[in-house]
């Protein structure tokens, strides 16, 4: 039996379009469409389950997969299957993530999992920027309790001109590189990279990107409609008890606010909260915690959120007493570890990160080997945050989706301003030793002064910052807070990161949580957090004021040569032979490119110390060494024969050529050792190639005077021959002065 197809078509521009598909595939799932881009095509399923899970969070999962076969690949490694998820898919999944997570009801706990696959790629598509799409429209065919539809969109900018989902070649060129999810009428998430713009350019960039949102929201509607919207699954939600609400509400607000204005330091803090929570807690009977415990601490949490935000609001203070646009205390240091090639602290409160810096060659590069994306990485960071730096003691799983995410925003806030003739792969890694705030941005402090340590020529210094958002839509206030704290991170309406050097923005990442944030309250919140962004970096240049002139004594240097390619055979030699040696030898480390563009080898050359690399170098000038005919050149003698000696370009050593006996010495000589002898430097003349016996020329006694009453050799008597040019043709072997041959006869 045919299935019945519905499909609704988004016109992007530029003859561009989406469709949103269902009906074909994946019909047991619970919503499932198909997304088309072009050639570009990717599956989303979504499944809940029934039944609630007993947990007191929703237990959402996000998968994102680009299958290999979708560009016709094979899969990397020895099993050829797809396995663990790269980066770039974890990125795409925490995208979609959280603009998904906030819109399911606080009381739905049952089992989601969304599932995108690519399942076709297009080189001129950007699959990543679908994903949103993709998996909202599939839970617009379910049944789940979903508030509304979204979507999630890129915009760059290309002279001047913004451009929705642009191809990946399009971001080349762009000054913005920025995905923002929403629903038709609220921004959610905002996540990117820029070339130092403005806050006003950002809120412009947002906006733009709303607005083709809003037409895909639409789409989605559309689609639902046709298809038929499923009635919303009834599900059973979380008890509540008002009148024990208020009870708990009365008997902890107080209390909380009195603490929270106190100002105390973290571990006070939270002892002075729990004391609270469990004299309410005492107050009930082992009974009544045992059947309504649960509540009691739902709604103590609810009472304290209450007090702090209006703490805030009402008298412009916070939980550890500053005001709203205050940073707390910082103290940093570089060269902390005496080995590594840059380090530094950044400390900042109650948050801490230890940055590292290592520098090497191109094939220490970072390989991305996705169906979508081939390349590598010249320049990234990866972040750490163990278990310790929370306080807390818990299984260790390897790299989690959060520390991959924040890495990547704090790579993404330093990259723009690693110059591109940085001749290093430069890697930074940070370690979280303390966190109370943002360490994601304490990382991008540390690693922008272990860099400037580790004498990488940034452009500029990058400072990054943490912020937050409280209001109250009723009484129109709104405070907008700097550098927040873990505790403000959860009860905010907004919490956003901004990284950015004296002249722009270089990265951010926004959620949003509060619907219809005015962009002029973003674009405030944007410029305190500028502020903050240059308080903190005026902290940095006074640790670090400029990049240091160059590397340290341990670390290696990095010199880069270019070679026509006809030298780079030579240069390797015969199995690589040459190559391992001149490393081997030199205590170096080489590796040659070839430059596509100027068709020339591009010699890599790292060391620790300047005698290698030298080495190093005289041995590629000496390949490259081409004498010039009619100039004179310095030489040794390396090797004596019966007929002359070889010897070695003093300038050129490895270059060697055959000194002729007769071009020795004007005179007659019957031995060559009468003239010279090994280890002999002398100057001789480069007459290019003989035309008689087809090699290189080199003469000694070219540039001596002739002795006097020197007469030269006759040139050599060929009459006998008639001379080389007048002998007759090969046919007749010379014989025309002789009688034809009389033919056989039979």
């Amino acid at each position: 039996m045919i299935p019945k197809v519905f499909k609704e078509v988004i016109d992007l521009g530029d003859g561009r379009e989406i469709s949103i598909e269902t009906g074909k595939l994946a019909k047991q799932a619970h919503g499932s469409v198909v997304v088309q881009s072009g050639k570009c095509m990717m599956l989303c399923t979504v499944v809940s389950n029934y039944k609630q899970s007993p947990v007191d969070f929703l237990p959402l999962t996000v998968d994102y997969r680009e299958k290999f076969a979708a560009a016709g690949r094979y899969p990397g490694g020895f099993f050829k299957r797809e396995a663990r998820p790269s980066d770039g898919e974890v990125l795409t999944m925490r995208l979609v993530d959280r603009v998904l997570r906030p819109l399911f009801p606080k009381d739905y706990h049952s089992e989601v999992q969304v599932m995108i696959q690519l399942m076709s790629h297009d080189e001129n598509v950007m699959p990543d920027a679908m994903a949103g799409l993709a998996a909202s429209a599939a839970i617009q065919l379910s049944d789940f309790p979903f508030e509304c539809p979204i979507s999630e969109a890129r915009v760059g900018r290309i002279n001047g001109e913004f451009v929705i989902n642009p191809t990946r070649a399009q971001l080349a060129e762009s000054d913005i590189d920025m995905m923002i999810g929403a629903s038709a009428d609220s921004v959610m998430m905002v996540e990117g990279e820029m070339d130092e713009i403005s806050e006003e350019e950002m809120a412009d960039a947002i906006k733009f990107a709303h607005e083709a949102i809003k037409v895909q929201c639409a789409a989605q509607v559309k689609l639902a409609e046709a298809f038929g919207k499923k009635e919303t699954r009834e599900y059973e939600g979380e008890r509540e008890d008002e009148a024990l609400e208020k009870k708990v509400y009365d008997m902890a607000y107080d209390k909380v606010y009195a603490i929270a204005k106190a100002g105390s330091a973290k571990h006070e803090r939270t002892a002075a909260f729990a004391e609270i929570k469990d004299g309410i807690k005492a107050t009930f009977s082992e009974e009544e915690l045992a059947d309504f415990g649960d509540l009691v601490s739902k709604y103590y949490s609810k009472a304290e959120k209450s007090a702090i935000r209006n703490l805030t609001l009402d008298e412009g203070l916070r939980l550890d007493g500053r005001k709203t646009d205050e940073i707390r205390p910082i103290w940093c240091e570089v060269d902390y570890l005496p080995s590594t090639h840059g380090s530094s602290i950044f400390s900042r409160g109650e948050t801490q990160a230890l940055a590292t810096v290592t520098l090497g060659t191109s094939r220490d590069a970072n390989k991305i080997d996705m169906p979508s994306y081939e390349g590598e990485e010249n320049f990234y960071l990866h972040y750490n945050f163990p278990p310790f730096c929370t306080g807390e003691a818990r299984p260790l799983r390897g790299t989690s989706r959060r520390e991959v995410g924040h890495g990547n925003l704090a790579q993404r806030g330093l990259k723009g301003m690693i110059p591109a003739d940085c001749p290093y792969t430069v890697r930074v890694v940070s370690e979280v030793l303390e966190s109370n705030g943002s360490s994601s941005m304490a990382t991008v402090c540390a690693g922008t002064m272990a860099l400037m340590d580790a004498g990488v020529q940034m452009t500029r210094p990058v400072s990054g910052i943490a912020m937050g958002l409280i209001s109250d839509a009723e009484s129109g206030k709104y405070a907008v807070l700097s550098d927040i704290l873990g505790d403000e991170d959860h009860l905010g309406d907004m919490d956003f990161k901004v990284t950015g050097t004296s002249e722009g923005i270089t990265a951010c990442q926004m959620d949003i949580k509060v619907k219809g944030l005015s962009y002029e309250i973003l674009v405030n919140a944007l410029k305190q957090a500028r502020d903050g962004r240059l308080h903190i970096l005026g902290k940095l240049t006074d640790t670090i004021q400029a990049p240091n002139a160059d590397v340290k004594e341990h670390a290696p240097t990095m010199v880069t040569r270019r070679v026509p390619n006809e030298f780079i055979g030579a240069l390797i030699g015969p199995g690589g032979k040459v190559i391992q040696e001149m490393q081997k030898e030199t205590e170096t480390t080489i590796v040659i490119n070839e430059d596509p563009v100027t068709e020339e080898g591009i010699v890599e050359i790292l060391g620790v110390g300047k005698k290698g690399i030298d080495a190093v170098m005289a041995k590629i000038d000496a390949i490259l060494f081409k004498p010039t005919v009619g100039s004179v050149y310095e030489v040794k003698v390396i090797k004596m024969l019966d007929f002359g000696a070889v010897v070695e370009y003093m300038d050129a050593p490895g270059n060697e050529v055959l000194l002729h006996v007769s071009e020795l010495a004007w005179e007659r000589t019957e031995n060559v050792s009468d003239v010279v002898n090994m280890g002999d430097v002398f100057d001789v003349k480069y007459f290019g190639l003989d035309p008689r016996t087809r090699k290189e020329k080199v003469s000694r006694k070219a540039i001596l005077p002739k002795p006097e009453g020197y007469v030269a050799r006759p040139p050599r008597d060929d009459k006998r021959s008639g001379g080389r040019d007048n002998r007759g043709s090969r046919d007749n072997r010379g014989r025309d002065d002789r009688k034809p041959r009389e033919e056989k006869k039979d």
